[in-house]
């Protein structure tokens, strides 16, 4: 079979061939609609396929579409993951959830953020206990980010800005800056929220009535955006100390990185979805990774995210010029090419295996007492 083809041109498209390969696979399927519509009129959803029993008390979850426009990337995963049988030679014991599009917006849009312009991998902050972090050197960074205008000279005035601020304070600083997350500009890039969204509410509901019984998750969340061309990263969202890193490190390697301690592509952000995952399932081991795979430099990516934040706040998303760069920010996240997919398929399927034999592996590593603690009070550290 050529891997290729379990990719799609659209959401559209990636929905129908999530759906045929579950039902081929003997999956059990839920539709969550979702209250708003694609561009083409289209109702939009959330899937979820489960294989094995209900019962399972070990399993291993694949998430797509966290953020929308890297469902290309993480439908594919799923798609060739169920083409190929792998439900079949489950072990005793064990199942897999696959979500599907976890934000349909994003993806049938092609945007990153979900409907309310909320990076959904941002959002997963106790809003009702903790004061939202402040991030002031976004402030002093937005003009560099945030368009009012689309045209040359502001490109090139918001070029001049980045490289000023990096001059003062270092590159590193001006990412932090930039991709840290922020609560205070909602028409903003990385905006955290100030509220759960329809995406986090959704998967909380699906962890909460399917995992409920499990006593060991393996969760592998798909992104796009970051590192070299077609190699997928594996991030763990947890200091290294935690004794979820240290499994990770033994299911899939020592090229398994942190996001909290400089050896990640990303740097540590407040709230993300794996990360969250400690908290909504406390009863439960989690060994989750963020899978995140190159595609572009990162000059283009922020290129692609500030023309489409500015398409969505001061242009007309239904123009030709919108068209434009809707397929210019699917092209920073999503490489349309078969070596690209290959690749992806490949890296997915070994960490998939990886995972399912590690959920079947030694109880000897133990959960660190105060990295697990840290984690539950700030639900967890993001990958980009």
């Amino acid at each position: 079979m050529n891997p290729a083809n379990a990719f799609s041109a659209d959401y559209a498209q990636a929905r129908t061939k999530f759906l045929d390969a579950a039902a081929d696979a003997g999956a059990a399927v839920e539709r969550i609609l979702h209250p708003e519509r694609g561009p083409a009129d289209e109702v939009l959803s959330t899937d979820v396929a489960w294989l094995g029993p209900r019962s399972a008390e070990r399993v291993l979850v694949l998430i797509s579409g966290t953020h929308g426009v890297e469902g290309f990337c993480g439908s594919g995963a799923q798609i060739d993951w169920l083409r190929r049988g792998e439900g079949a030679n489950l072990a005793e014991n064990t199942a897999v959830l696959l979500i599907h599009a976890i934000n349909p917006h994003g993806f049938a849009w092609v945007r990153r953020v979900t409907e309310d312009n909320v990076d959904l991998n941002r959002n997963w902050f106790d809003f009702d206990t903790r004061a939202m972090p402040p991030n002031p050197e976004y402030l002093a960074i937005r003009d560099g980010i945030c368009l009012r205008e689309y045209t040359p000279q502001a490109v090139a005035a918001a070029d001049a800005a980045l490289a000023d601020y990096a001059a003062r304070h270092g590159r590193a600083a001006m990412v932090a800056a930039i991709t840290t997350g922020q609560h205070i500009d909602p028409q903003g890039l990385f905006f955290a929220g100030t509220q759960a969204t329809w995406s986090r509410r959704t998967q909380t509901a699906i962890f909460r009535e399917y995992l409920g019984q499990a006593a060991k998750v393996a969760i592998i969340d798909y992104h796009t955006g970051l590192g070299p061309w077609g190699y997928a990263e594996r991030i763990v969202t947890l200091p290294p100390a935690h004794a979820a890193f240290a499994r990770a490190r033994a299911w899939y390697g020592a090229a398994v990185t942190s996001s909290c301690d400089g050896s990640s592509s990303v740097a540590a952000i407040d709230g993300d979805g794996v990360g969250a995952a400690h908290a909504l399932l406390s009863g439960a081991e989690i060994t989750g990774i963020a899978f995140e795979c190159g595609v572009k430099t990162p000059e283009e990516t922020l290129d692609a995210l500030r023309a489409d934040l500015w398409l969505y706040q001061h242009g007309d998303p239904r123009s030709p010029q919108g068209d434009e760069i809707r397929m210019q920010l699917r092209d920073v996240f999503y490489a349309d090419c078969d070596y690209w997919k290959g690749m992806v398929a490949a890296q997915s399927l070994l960490l998939c295996r990886q995972a399912l034999a590690g959920l079947h592996s030694s109880d000897s590593i133990k959960a660190d007492p105060a990295g697990s603690a840290s984690n539950k009070s700030q639900w967890g550290r993001a990958a980009a």
